[in-house]
C-alpha cells in the first residue's frame, strides 16, 4: 500500500481536526507530501510541526473552503512547493442537523457553502493541474446520509447526495485525462462534526450515540489510503463504511 502513496502530493481540506488531521498524519507517515487547509491556522501549524518532527513533509495554508480564492491558494501552494498535485481530498464538511421547521437558514447556507461549493471549489482548483499532468485523483466526502434521508437531516442529506452526484458526473467527464474519482461515505465517526448541531436536545442525543458507537477518525484515513494505493488503472469509485453496530 505504502509504495503507491510514497512521494504523492496530497491536498487535504478540513485538515485541522478529525478525519482530515488523521489522514494528514497517516498519509505523511506513508511518505506522501501533504498540503493542509483549514480555517484554524494555529491547529494547522501544530499539525505541520508534528508531521515534520516525525520525518514527514507538510505545508499549511489557512483555508475557508467556502471561498474559491482560498481553495485555489491551497492547491496552488501544493503545486509551487512540490511541483505537482496528485490527490485532492475534499474533506471539509458541516453537519448542523435540525428540523426544517426550525428555519435555521444561516445553517442551511453554511452547509451549501461548505459541503457543496467547497467540494466544487476543490475540483475547480485541481482540475487544470491534473489535466495538464494527465493524471490525478479527486476524493470527495459524502456520508451515509448521502444514501438515505432522515428527519432533521433534510438539508445535510441533500448536500451529501449532491456530492455523490457531482462525483459521478466528474468521473464520467475526466476519463481522457486519466483522473480517478472516489466518493467516501462514512457513517458514525467520532469527530467534532456533531459539535455543529445547535438544535436543543438533538445535539446531545447525536453526540451520545456517536460517542457510544463511532469509529475513530483514523478509519477514514484507512479508506483514503486504500483508494489512493490502488494501481493507476484501478479507479475505486465509491466506499461506504459504518460501525458494525450502526443500523441506519
Amino acid at each position: 500500500m505504502k509504495d503507491n502513496i510514497k512521494g504523492k502530493v496530497i491536498v487535504i481540506t478540513g485538515a485541522s481536526s478529525g478525519m482530515g488531521a488523521a489522514a494528514a498524519k497517516d498519509l505523511a507517515g506513508m511518505g506522501a507530501k501533504v498540503a493542509l487547509g483549514a480555517r484554524r491556522k494555529d491547529r494547522l501549524e501544530s499539525l505541520v510541526k508534528e508531521i515534520r518532527q516525525a520525518g514527514g513533509d507538510a505545508v499549511a495554508v489557512a483555508t475557508d473552503v467556502a471561498r474559491m480564492d482560498d481553495v485555489k491558494k491551497l492547491v496552488d501552494t501544493a503545486k509551487e512547493q512540490y511541483g505537482r498535485v496528485d490527490v485532492v481530498f475534499n474533506n471539509a464538511g458541516l453537519m448542523p442537523l435540525s428540523p426544517l421547521e426550525s428555519l435555521k437558514i444561516d445553517e442551511w447556507d453554511q452547509m451549501v457553502d461548505v459541503n457543496i461549493k467547497g467540494t466544487l471549489y476543490g475540483i475547480a482548483a485541481a482540475l487544470p493541474y491534473m489535466k495538464a499532468q494527465k493524471s490525478g485523483h479527486i476524493i470527495n466526502v459524502s456520508s451515509v446520509y448521502g444514501h438515505i434521508v432522515v428527519a432533521t437531516g433534510a438539508v445535510y442529506c441533500a448536500t451529501k447526495h449532491a456530492v455523490r452526484a457531482i462525483s459521478e458526473g466528474l468521473r464520467q467527464e475526466v476519463k481522457e485525462y486519466n483522473i480517478r474519482v472516489t466518493t467516501i461515505s462514512p457513517g458514525a465517526v467520532d469527530t467534532e462534526l456533531t459539535q455543529h448541531i445547535t438544535e436543543p436536545g438533538l445535539g446531545d442525543n447525536v453526540r451520545d450515540v456517536v460517542k457510544k458507537i463511532g469509529v475513530p477518525a483514523s478509519t477514514m484515513s484507512d479508506m483514503v489510503a486504500f483508494a489512493i494505493s490502488q494501481p493507476e488503472n484501478v479507479d475505486v469509485n465509491e466506499i461506504l463504511f459504518r460501525p458494525t453496530v450502526q443500523t441506519q
